[in-house]
């Protein structure tokens, strides 16, 4: 590291946005470190964008309610604690901008810019993000109205950090708390899978993985799961389209009947075996192709997404697998639908995403420090060797969309999946 006295990054705030990942305390503790080890101040601002949105001069940050300010003391011991140790939220506050041109509306960039004057108030010179898909455009935007800023106006750089259980992010291999999240998930489904056999049922496990199946595919592979179905495999044969009732395009919908009859084929090719038990993965994010029919009065977030909990995937699947399999078979099936997930996203994070979440740290302070960088996303290769690609890669410059990292089809992963199926159609 260089001397301190050359630091000219004297402040700097860390936030973390969007759900929690394992791992998240390695993230924020040791790019903290890294900072405080030269002389820097460090602030962590609490409940990711919430506060900061509504920012006012009249109303000011207040330290411990708003933000903290790390010290060696707070971070004894924080690489490997669950948790976010400065909490999170959901709060967008570039939801209203959805183009550059929205960028020079004042009224569009009100909340982009009470966040800025509210880093600003803490004379910050640096800002660390790190969250998901969502908090990455919140960081571009953040950026790009900076740009836009009058000659002579306070900047200060956007670093952002990638971090989500899905593992669906553009730029890098793999997300820090992926393992871990995985393997939570696998021990739930290995156990169900003998509480299966005892009682000859079945159990439909509906696994985290709103844009990608990366999660679903992770936890039943680890979990030795009967069969996993994810987005990705909702096209050809498992597609039906659909117009839109309100724009009158036409809309890509699982072809529900099919992917029911997919499943009934596996359960039928395990009792031949002799084994008429077992566990299936989905992934949540299919819900979001579900025919229309299903989704009225879903509401949606401050991102579009629509509410998917309160769809209940698992439960509405399963009953449709047994009403299937009574059809297809005049015998009756047990199946229980279940909601994974959520106790996947503290638990404790295992060695290897500590050391990608303290690569990362890392690398903020590398990327800021030593690269002089400005609107980039930290990633790793190989072995963990750091990189830093430019947002602009990362983010449609039209639509200010990131790009989202599916499972190719037919890749050595995705078949890896069919390989340990019971033998169907491969």
């Amino acid at each position: 590291m260089p001397d301190h006295h050359s630091l000219d990054i004297k402040r700097v705030a860390i936030l973390f946005a969007g759900g929690p990942a394992p791992g998240a305390n390695a993230v924020i503790s040791t790019a903290a470190f890294t900072f405080l080890e030269e002389g820097a101040q460090v602030f962590g601002i609490k409940h990711g964008y919430s506060r900061l949105a509504d920012y006012s001069a009249a109303s000011p940050m207040q330290e411990g309610e708003d933000y903290i300010t790390f010290t060696h003391e707070t971070l004894t011991n924080a690489r490997t604690s669950r948790g976010i140790m400065i909490g999170t939220a959901r709060t967008n506050p570039g939801k209203h901008v959805s183009a550059p041109e929205h960028l020079d509306d004042e009224e569009l960039v009100a909340p982009l810019r009470r966040v800025y004057e509210g880093l600003c108030s803490l004379e910050v010179d640096a800002l660390i993000s790190i969250g998901g898909d969502d908090t990455l455009k919140t960081a571009n935007k953040l950026k790009l109205f900076q740009d836009r800023l009058p000659e002579g106006a306070r900047r200060f750089p956007v670093i952002h950090l990638p971090k989500t259980i899905d593992n669906d992010y553009s730029g890098i291999d793999f997300t820090f708390g992926f393992f871990t999240a995985a393997e939570t998930l696998a021990e739930e489904i290995r156990n169900l899978n003998f509480d299966a056999a005892a009682g000859r049922a079945y159990f439909l496990c509906e696994a985290m993985g709103r844009s990608a199946g990366w999660l679903a595919y992770g936890a039943a592979i680890a979990g030795e799961a009967s069969m996993v179905l994810s987005v990705e495999d909702i096209r050809g044969d498992l597609a039906d389209t659909e117009t839109n009732a309100e724009t009158g395009e036409p809309r890509k919908v699982m072809a529900l009947e099919r992917v029911i009859d997919r499943m009934v084929d596996m359960m039928l090719a395990r009792e031949r075996e002799g084994r008429p038990y077992g566990t299936i993965v989905i992934a949540e994010g299919m819900a979001e192709f579900l025919p229309s029919r299903f989704l009225e009065g879903i509401s949606r977030d401050d991102h579009g997404h629509i509410n998917i909990s309160a769809i209940n995937l698992a439960s509405m699947v399963s009953g449709l697998l047994a009403d299937r399999y009574k059809e297809r078979t005049g015998k009756s099936k047990k199946i229980n639908g279940l909601q994974l997930g959520y106790e996947s996203r503290c638990a404790a994070p295992q060695a290897y995403d500590v050391m990608l979440g303290a690569q990362l740290g890392v690398g903020a302070y590398r990327a800021l420090v030593e690269e002089k960088l400005n609107g980039v996303m930290v990633s790793v290769h190989g072995q963990l060797s750091l990189k830093y690609v430019p947002f602009e890669e990362l983010v449609d410059p039209q639509t200010l969309v990131t790009k989202v990292r599916f499972i190719e089809p037919d890749s050595d992963f995705h078949r890896l999946a069919r390989f340990l199926e019971t033998c169907i159609d491969r």
